[in-house]
C-alpha cells in the first residue's frame, strides 16, 4: 500500500512553494503544516468582486476580471475546506447569483462575458449559457451544508431536482456536481432514491482504469473522501488500486501535473499547484498518510 511519507510531503511542499498561488500556499499550510485560516480568507477576498461574486483568476482557466459562476464555486469550495462561510461572503454570493440566474433560478458555468477576457478555448468558444446543473447543484448543495438560507438557493433547489429528476445520462463534471448537491439536500430519503437510481449511469462515465491517460474523471475526483455519497459506487479494492496510482503520478519535482491539454503557462502551473493540495488532502482523508507525518496542530 503506497503511503505520503515525510520526505514526499517536504518535496510537495517545496513545489508548492516554487509554483503554487499565494491562496494554494496557504491552504497547503492550513492543511497540513498547523497554519491559521485567516490568510486564506484574506487572500481569497483580493478575488472578490463588488457584485458580490468572483473572478480575477480564480478559476485558472478564467482570467477575466469579471465574476463568474465557475468562480463562485471554487470560492465556496476553498471557505468550505475551512469550516465556515463568513455572513457578507453568503450574502454577497447569493445576491450576485440571483442577478446572474436564468428564468429556472439555475446558472451557467460561464457568462457570455467569457467571450471577450481570456479563458480557455472550451469556455470563450462556449454558446449554451442556459441554467445548468454544473454548477447550479454544487452551489445549491454547498449553501445547504452552510445553512445559508436565501430565496435564490430555495428556488435553485427546486431547479435542481427538477433536472435530476429528469436526468437519464450524465457526464463527469454534471455528476460530481449532481453528488455534491445529493450529498448536502435536507431531503435525504429523496436524495438517496436519486442517487440509486443514477448508480449506473453516473459509474459509466467514471474512469475506473487506475492507469488510464488522458482527460478522465476517475473515482477519487468523485469521491474525494471515504464519507462522500459517492464512495458507495466503488468497491475497497478499485478505491485502494486509485489510491496507490495516485501516489504513483506525483512528479520528480514534488508535484501533481494536469492530464489535460495547457493553454496557457500561468494556468497549468496554476492547476498543478491546485491539484497537489488536492491530492494530498485526498491522501490524507483516505488514511495514506505515514504514520510519520505529524498531524496538523490547528491554530486560529
Amino acid at each position: 500500500m503506497s503511503m505520503v511519507t515525510p520526505e514526499a510531503l517536504r518535496s510537495a511542499e517545496h513545489f508548492i512553494s516554487r509554483n503554487a498561488r499565494l491562496i494554494d500556499r496557504h491552504r497547503f499550510a492550513y492543511h497540513f503544516r498547523s497554519g491559521p485560516p485567516a490568510p486564506i480568507r484574506s487572500v481569497l477576498d483580493s478575488y472578490r468582486n463588488v457584485d458580490g461574486g468572483f473572478g480575477n483568476g480564480l478559476e485558472p482557466d478564467l482570467r477575466g476580471h469579471g465574476s463568474q459562476p465557475l468562480a463562485v464555486v471554487v470560492a465556496l469550495r476553498y471557505l468550505d475546506e475551512l469550516g465556515h462561510v463568513p455572513d457578507d461572503v453568503a450574502e454577497g454570493v447569493c445576491r450576485y447569483l440571483t442577478s446572474i440566474a436564468r428564468d429556472s433560478a439555475g446558472v451557467p458555468p460561464v457568462l457570455p462575458t467569457v467571450r471577450h477576457t481570456e479563458a480557455a478555448p472550451q469556455w470563450r468558444e462556449r454558446s449554451d449559457f442556459g441554467g445548468a446543473l454544473d454548477p447550479t447543484a454544487t452551489l445549491v448543495g454547498l449553501m445547504h451544508r452552510h445553512r445559508i438560507c436565501h430565496a435564490w438557493r430555495d428556488r435553485a433547489t427546486a431547479f435542481c431536482w427538477s433536472r435530476i429528476a429528469a436526468l437519464h445520462w450524465t457526464d463527469p463534471d454534471e455528476a460530481i456536481a449532481v453528488c455534491t448537491f445529493l450529498q448536502h439536500v435536507p431531503d435525504r430519503r429523496r436524495a438517496h432514491a436519486e442517487f440509486e437510481r443514477l448508480r449506473p449511469a453516473i459509474r459509466a462515465v467514471i474512469e475506473t482504469d487506475p492507469d488510464a491517460g488522458g482527460h478522465v474523471h476517475k473515482p477519487l475526483d468523485l469521491a474525494s473522501h471515504p464519507d462522500h455519497i459517492a464512495r458507495r459506487l466503488f468497491t475497497d479494492e478499485e478505491i485502494s488500486a486509485h489510491l496507490d496510482a495516485l501516489c504513483r503520478r506525483r512528479l520528480d519535482d514534488g508535484g501533481w501535473d494536469i492530464t489535460w491539454d495547457s493553454w496557457a503557462v500561468s494556468a497549468h502551473n496554476e492547476w498543478r499547484g491546485i491539484l497537489t493540495v488536492r491530492h494530498l488532502k485526498t491522501l490524507r482523508d483516505y488514511g495514506r498518510l505515514s504514520a510519520d507525518v505529524p498531524a496538523p496542530l490547528r491554530i486560529g
